[in-house]
């Protein structure tokens, strides 16, 4: 197999298998568990770091504060994206959390429009829209839209617009981000150990060490995309995506038993109809100068 297959492939099963493992710390709140997860992934960020000696960006990017204010609010995109995230999968709702990057990649066609001047094609443009009237569907049945969806479409569609211009790699962002967010998680956390409150004082050891998990949890599978990146076409990563918001769907109807009525089922079915018009038409750019070049006609 391809290794940059392989990479990508295992960063979409381990985000589309993130429910399992936070059912598993349910017991503490979904703030709580995002500000464990921010300081436990920036020690094993900048573990990574020191055994990799790979430290010259950081005086660098401490010197510009214009890249030190994009990454501050990409690291706010980055912790709402994360507590709505953790609050779906505490609050049964892993079906409506899956639905939110099923709903990613039609947002980042329209998000690259608007802001960095791309002009989607036709195909592309039809699948936004399907996607849409599915989410229409969504809105009517339930008498509401679909908010944690398009909370954690639209911030993490924010989040990659960022990234995508970011001066900075994957493993050096993610540790930026996480420094600016982990002093006040740190202070926090501090003193609801110094009022005898929070996990660290009140959980019990196997708590403890799930929530130190989140660490290496968060940051494995980044690394992991980050490497498939380099290697692959985007055509392919496009359709590899797709792993991660079935996995949370399987999951959420069928291991956490939760209710998904038959009449959302139209709004799903066109959700996914738009993803495999948004794939096949990829799919069918990426192949067309194959098609007409001299080698592919002899």
């Amino acid at each position: 197999m391809n290794p940059g297959i392989l990479c990508a492939a295992l960063a979409y099963i381990a985000w589309g298998l993130f429910p399992l493992y936070f059912k598993q710390v349910a017991a503490v709140p979904s703030l709580e568990v995002v500000m464990h997860r921010t300081l436990w992934s920036l020690v094993f960020v900048f573990a990574v770091l020191a055994v990799r000696r790979q430290w010259a960006w950081l005086g660098a990017v401490l010197r510009q504060p214009r890249v030190l204010g994009a990454f501050a609010l990409s690291a706010l995109l980055l912790s709402v994206n994360w507590l709505t995230y953790v609050w779906a999968v505490q609050n049964h709702h892993v079906v409506d959390a899956s639905l939110g990057y099923f709903i990613l990649p039609l947002v980042n066609v329209a998000l690259g429009c608007v802001f960095l001047r791309e002009r989607p094609r036709p195909g592309q443009w039809l699948a936004v829209a399907v996607a849409a009237a599915g989410v229409l569907w969504l809105t009517v049945q339930a008498g509401r839209l679909p908010w944690i969806a398009l909370v954690l479409a639209l911030s993490f569609g924010f989040y990659g617009l960022l990234r995508k211009v970011a001066a900075l790699g994957a493993l050096e962002g993610l540790a930026l981000e996480t420094l600016v967010l982990a002093p006040l998680a740190a202070a926090v956390l501090g003193w609801w150990a110094w009022q005898g409150q929070g996990a660290l004082v009140q959980a019990d050891a196997a708590t403890l060490g799930w929530l130190l998990l989140g660490g290496p949890l968060t940051a494995v599978p980044l690394l992991l995309f980050a490497a498939g990146a380099r290697r692959i076409p985007l055509t392919t990563m496009g359709i590899l995506q797709y792993i991660s918001p079935s996995l949370q769907f399987a999951l959420g109807v069928w291991f956490f038993n939760e209710p998904f009525q038959p009449a959302r089922l139209a709004g799903f079915a066109l959700i996914w109809a738009a993803l495999c018009v948004y794939t096949l038409e990829g799919w069918w750019t990426a192949r067309r100068p194959l098609a007409t070049s001299p080698d592919a006609r002899a």
